[in-house]
């Protein structure tokens, strides 16, 4: 009985503390929903303070965002009064066309149309420049505008007011109205009208004929080389090309290199050439004391009488060249390699040759007489004609060689009227000795030339 009261008092114990930590627990978790409550209320607090603060932020962003699309507004509208026109002047271009701006900063074309150009070289040239710096399609319209000048910008002007809303409608309708300066299509058969000019170098006859090979686009190699020694005037690169036929027009322009370096060279070594030896005077040198009396002694001598020919009035031309007229000018012919080679070109002077201190010379390379009053090149020519090496370059006149055999055929001798027998003193026989009357036989049935 005592061990069972014992143990029941020890339960009530142990009862009692149970109940007392569930009171104190009770009372700590009050405190804690108070705490949180507190708590709560000041994170309410401080998210309606962030609300406000957060509005305040929203209204000031939205005052920020109005003022910014104003300003562009503005912007835009002031750009638009600079790059648009104004509508009171007459504007085929479309009003989107119209409202796209140019950017400040864009270099248009430099190609301009006067209304005398090809105008598909003139579309080729602008869309050239236009690949460089892009662009859309209102500012092609636009730049393409600024390229007409004129008339053809008078065109432009009188096409109903937004009758243009592409590029592409106004390059047809540029095409349709300048349709008749387009240039013929190039026929593949041209090439064999190009030809070399006389005086014409081999670099640039090489260079002619490549760009009107370009002009025809044509992939016929064998008709390209063909037409090229058809045109080339005969010379050392000819000759080469029919000893070995080339294959390509490739081949043609490496095997003229060498050909243009010796040409070249050819001209440098005339431009540069020794000066000719100088010919013999036309006056007679001065005589001696000795030989001065020797010749006035061989006068006195009597001869027999030879019929004088008239004689020319004025200065006496000793030595003149014949002239002879050209298909082509001097100045030209000289420049033909091979006459240039055959000429002893002089060197070149800083001194005046002639009278004529404004005449040029471009046999001389001087100043003092023409070309065509050279005596030089006169000579030079004159035996050229004569070795029968200008026979292809001469007018079919006849030359003045001609004309002077005419001339001296034609000339007659003087008359002679009479005989006047005179005695200027002394015997009637001669004198009183023997050796002045054989003497005076003498100079009677003689005259003195």
């Amino acid at each position: 009985m005592r061990n069972t009261r014992q143990s029941s008092t020890a339960n009530e114990g142990e009862g009692s503390l149970t109940l007392q930590q569930v009171m104190e627990m009770m009372q700590n978790l009050q405190e804690f929903v108070a705490a949180s409550r507190a708590e709560q209320e000041r994170i309410q607090m401080d998210l309606v303070a962030l609300q406000s603060m957060n509005e305040e932020l929203h209204r000031t962003n939205e005052e920020l965002r109005h003022e910014l699309r104003s300003q562009a507004e503005n912007r835009e509208a002031g750009e638009r009064e600079c790059f648009t026109p104004p509508r009171e002047f007459p504007m085929p271009f479309s009003q989107e066309i119209m409202d796209i701006a140019i950017p400040a900063t864009f270099v248009g074309p430099k190609v301009v149309f006067t209304g005398s150009e090809d105008p598909e070289a003139h579309l080729t040239a602008f869309h050239t420049q236009m690949m460089l710096v892009g662009g859309t399609d209102a500012v092609r319209c636009k730049l393409f505008m600024s390229t007409l000048v004129g008339t053809t910008m008078l065109w432009f002007i009188s096409l109903p007011d937004g009758h243009v809303t592409s590029f592409a409608q106004l390059t047809k309708l540029f095409r349709e109205q300048y349709i008749t300066n387009r240039a013929p299509p190039p026929n593949s058969y041209d090439l064999f009208d190009v030809r070399q000019y006389q005086g014409e170098t081999l670099k640039e006859f090489v260079n002619r004929f490549g760009a009107q090979v370009v002009r025809v686009s044509t992939i016929d190699e064998s008709m390209i080389v063909h037409a090229f020694r058809k045109g080339i005037s005969p010379g050392p690169f000819s000759e080469s090309l029919i000893r070995s036929h080339p294959k390509t027009f490739t081949e043609i322009r490496c095997r003229a290199v060498a050909h243009i370096a010796a040409e070249g060279e050819v001209n440098e070594k005339r431009s540069n050439a020794a000066p000719e030896r100088p010919r013999a005077p036309l006056r007679a040198p001065p005589l001696r004391v000795h030989e001065a009396t020797t010749s006035k002694k061989n006068q006195g001598r009597l001869r027999p009488y030879k019929p004088r020919k008239p004689q020319n009035k004025g200065r006496v031309r000793e030595n003149r060249p014949a002239r002879h007229d050209f298909v082509i000018k001097l100045r030209d012919l000289i420049t033909i390699p091979n006459i240039a080679n055959r000429l002893r070109a002089p060197g070149k002077t800083d001194k005046v040759m002639g009278p004529h201190k404004d005449a040029w010379c471009e046999f001389h390379q001087a100043f003092g007489h023409t070309i065509s009053n050279c005596l030089a090149l006169a000579h030079l020519l004159d035996e050229l004609v004569k070795s029968g090496f200008l026979k292809d370059y001469l007018a079919g006149q006849p030359g003045a060689e001609a004309l002077a055999a005419v001339a001296e055929a034609q000339a007659h001798e003087m008359p002679i009227h009479g005989e006047i027998h005179t005695i200027s003193g002394g015997f009637s026989g001669g004198g009183c000795t023997a050796s002045q009357r054989k003497r005076y036989a003498c100079s009677v049935m003689s005259v003195v030339g």
